[in-house]
């Protein structure tokens, strides 16, 4: 949806609408055509969400725009947000109060690359687009969720088990005349009255609904095609009385009524109706689960005392007291305590994070061991939970552009539909004679009432957003965010990807690479003696030695323990100290083997020099003041990512190394995952990265681009797809049309195929929507159909393009 409007209307606000009535894409297209009349309003409407997502500027009042939906024949409601502005009075409606400054009351703007749809988000005084949203943190659902939609197939199903029940013997006395008694017709017309009239009551309303605003959709055909039928089959039976008055009469096997054909197709109608509500509740399971995920309360610490209060009251600064095995309530910093989070639920990545005082933790995350105190930095409608359901929701509700010609075509689709069933009619007329036989008229008849029900524009009105919905679903529960439709579009054409090689390909964290000993020690010694001491450190370098150390000890007799230390003693920035099996081990860098009074030797400086030039942090470890040896420490390949690589180009992606380190490192790191040596582009500065991607572009690549931190932000959003890692910063989420909530460049090989398997289902559903219409059309305009086979397969239609879009799914399983 175009934003060219909000930079011209700066109190430009995002209205959610809850539509009811809607039934297929010609209803769609006219909620959007009476909603853009309104002067700087755009509008796009969801089917199967039954929900709009309406640009406003401020001159419109929200109740216009609910008049204006309610004029075209529909029952719009203005969905509440579900988090308030927490700075508005209660009696102040939070869309009216003046933006604030900074970013709150800005507008964030994302553009998709080619220009094709935009994202807007207009964030008033802390209210964003997407309060509504459930961040998990209240009971139930909000009172205009959408997602709490699911009632349709509660309201259909009384009226499919009466159709049924009533049009099995309605189909059986009229189609075996083993079964025919004197007068059946009546006993017939009898018992398919309760079906066309009251059963099929939906398809009559919206029909009238749409009649008095001289609109049509196919809710008309349906209810013109019902009601011709069985008025047709009355009148037959009211000229002529006796009609039936015999089992299996001469002639009445040409069909002299149609009591049976409109039980049967009402019937049909209707299981495919309710099979189609069922599955599009499935299709939004997925958002539904992510809006649930969130603590539902929290117990905060105020003055030493612990209260519990529901989620959703947490202010930014409350401390949050979480006890082994409660979820995390809301994003925040660990104040005090050590423990192991489970983030799985939100990354899908299983292995548990571990956290300390300083470390950010991410509400809706389950705390596994031991007990923490977290302050609150993000609520409500900021959390990381309530911004992936805001995305999620945002692409559901969007338009690819291959859905806009589904669109256009429903919009004359039924006024063409109805011509033709009277085109048949006067043509089956016309070439029958001069004189008109009962036979041929209604054979006439039967040919134009199957025009009528075969011609279904519902299945065009679902292709797209049920296979957005559901690809996007099973995107979240995968921890893959898809910003838009357009993105869809945009994986299919990616034919380079480039990869940031810190905190992307590699972890980010050092480990240790070799070990290198001097005269008179062996390397495990000195591995050993040094992963001792460093065991008593906490600094991230110290953890590395410690735990090669340790590892290396694994299966020895003593267990894999390292020797104990006394004395120990450790200097920021510089390194430790400390006695163990009665030596004195010192590990630093040269400064601190220099303030300890210890002198390597030329040699030593040499070797020293020599695995700085690789790119290693090299870490002196000397015994009894006499240098031993230097450990070598390299950023650790991530495990997974020689496999990510192998599939990305599998994908058909041509993958390239991007890094700031220089030309030896970037080889080895790309050796290690399979990347050739002429994709690697070493010693890159952050400015550098766009200038990369332009550079890739001009040579006619269309470029993708996986980061994680700020300095990716540039090149993410100059990339033809921008791919964020949800362990980054929010500018590069924010910058990013692709967002995968891990740290494992698999799941950017996961997204890809993930949304390229979305697109094909979605062309598929509009290829078999087309398709159906193209053939069943000519066909019933022949007269080789039979209403009720047309019926059927109508409402199949839709339920196979429901149901292919559910095989998204099982997508990743």
């Amino acid at each position: 949806m175009s934003t060219d409007h909000l930079r011209h209307h700066p109190q430009s606000r995002v209205v959610e609408l809850d539509i009811e009535g809607m039934t297929c894409a010609s209803c769609v297209n006219r909620v959007e055509k009476k909603l853009g009349k309104l002067d700087g309003v755009e509008a796009s409407v969801n089917l199967p969400l039954e929900s709009a997502h309406v640009t406003v500027p401020a001159g419109i009042t929200d109740q216009q725009i609910v008049d204006t939906v309610n004029e075209t024949g529909y029952k719009a409601t203005v969905r509440l947000p579900r988090y308030p502005s927490q700075s508005a009075s209660p009696g102040t409606d939070a869309l009216d109060v003046p933006p604030a400054s900074g970013d709150v009351g800005g507008m964030r703007q994302h553009a998709s690359k080619r220009g094709t749809s935009e994202h807007a988000e207009h964030v008033s005084d802390g209210a964003a687009p997407g309060d509504n949203l459930q961040q998990g943190g209240a009971e139930g659902a909000a009172p205009g969720d959408h997602m709490t939609h699911g009632g349709a197939a509660a309201q259909l199903r009384p009226r499919l088990i009466l159709a049924a029940v009533l049009t099995i013997p309605v189909l059986a006395v009229s189609m075996v005349p083993a079964l025919q008694f004197p007068n059946w017709g009546w006993v017939a017309g009898a018992l398919a009255l309760p079906v066309v009239s009251w059963a099929a009551w939906p398809f009559h309303r919206a029909a009238a609904v749409n009649a008095r605003h001289l609109a049509s959709t196919m809710d008309t055909l349906v209810s013109i095609g019902v009601a011709a039928a069985y008025l047709f089959s009355v009148w037959q039976l009211a000229a002529d009385p006796r009609m039936t008055e015999h089992p299996a009469m001469e002639g009445m096997e040409s069909g002299g009524l149609y009591f049976e054909v409109a039980a049967v197709v009402t019937t049909f109608l209707l299981l495919g109706r309710f099979l189609e509500a069922n599955a599009k509740q499935k299709a939004g399971d997925a958002l539904r689960a992510l809006l649930n995920l969130g603590a539902k309360d929290a117990t905060i610490l105020h003055h030493g005392v612990e209260h519990m209060v529901p989620a959703d009251q947490l202010r930014v600064g409350d401390v949050v007291v979480v006890r082994p095995g409660e979820k995390i309530a809301t994003d925040g910093e660990v104040i005090d305590g050590i423990s192991a989070v489970d983030a799985s639920l939100l990354t899908g990545e299983s292995v548990p994070l571990e956290v300390e005082p300083g470390s950010k933790v991410t509400g809706a995350t389950i705390n596994t061991s031991g007990r923490l105190l977290v302050r609150a930095t993000r609520v409500g409608s900021e959390t990381t939970l309530a911004q992936m359901a805001r995305l999620v929701s945002q692409a559901q509700t969007g338009k690819a552009p291959i859905a806009r010609l589904a669109d256009r075509i429903s919009a004359v689709f039924v006024p063409i539909v109805l011509a033709l069933a009277v085109l048949t009619f006067a043509l089956w007329l016309a070439f029958s004679g001069p004189v008109i036989e009962p036979a041929e008229l209604r054979a006439a008849f039967t040919a134009a009432v199957t025009v009528l029900v075969i011609a279904c524009p519902c299945a065009l009105g679902l292709a797209t957003p049920v296979g957005l919905l559901t690809g996007t679903g099973r995107g979240a529960q995968l921890g893959i965010l898809i910003k838009g439709p357009q993105v869809l579009e945009d994986t299919r054409t990616v034919d380079t990807i480039l990869l940031d090689k810190t905190g992307t390909v590699t972890t980010g964290k050092l480990a240790v690479g070799n070990t290198l000993a001097f005269d008179g020690y062996e390397g495990k010694d000195v591995q050993r003696l040094a992963g001792a001491v460093e065991a008593a450190s906490e600094h991230p370098i110290a953890h590395a030695i410690a735990a090669a150390a340790g590892e290396a000890q694994t299966g020895h007799d003593d267990g894999g323990r390292l020797p104990a230390v006394e004395h120990f003693r450790s200097a920021p920035g510089g390194g430790v100290v400390g006695t163990t099996e009665g030596h004195v081990i010192l590990a630093g860098r040269t400064a601190w083997l220099t303030e300890n009074g210890v002198r390597p030797s030329g040699a030593q400086l040499e070797a020293l020099a020599d695995a700085e030039a690789t790119g290693a942090t090299a870490i002196w470890v000397a015994v009894d003041g006499t240098p031993a040896g230097i450990i070598s420490l390299r950023d650790t390949v991530k495990p997974g990512s020689a496999d990510a690589v192998a599939k990305l180009k599998k994908l058909g992606l041509r993958p390239i190394l991007l890094t700031g380190d220089n030309a030896a490192v970037a080889t080895q790191v790309a050796a290690a995952v399979g990347i050739s040596p002429d994709d690697v582009y070493a010693g890159v500065l952050p400015a550098g990265k766009v200038d990369a991607v332009r550079r890739l572009q001009a040579g006619g690549a269309i470029v993708a681009m996986a980061g994680d931190g700020v300095n990716d932000a540039a090149a993410l959003a100059q990339a033809d797809l921008g791919i964020a890692m949800g362990s980054g910063t929010d500018v590069a989420i924010e910058a990013a049309d692709l967002t995968v909530m891990g740290n494992d460049l698999g799941q950017v090989a996961q997204a890809i195929e993930l949304s390229r398997r979305t697109l094909a289902i979605i062309k598929t559903n509009l290829f078999w929507a087309f398709f159906y219409n193209a053939i069943g059309i000519p066909v019933a305009a022949l007269g080789l159909l039979n209403p009720m086979i047309a019926g059927a397969a109508m409402a199949a239609s839709s339920v196979l393009v429901v149901a292919n879009s559910l095989r998204l799914r099982s997508f990743g399983k």
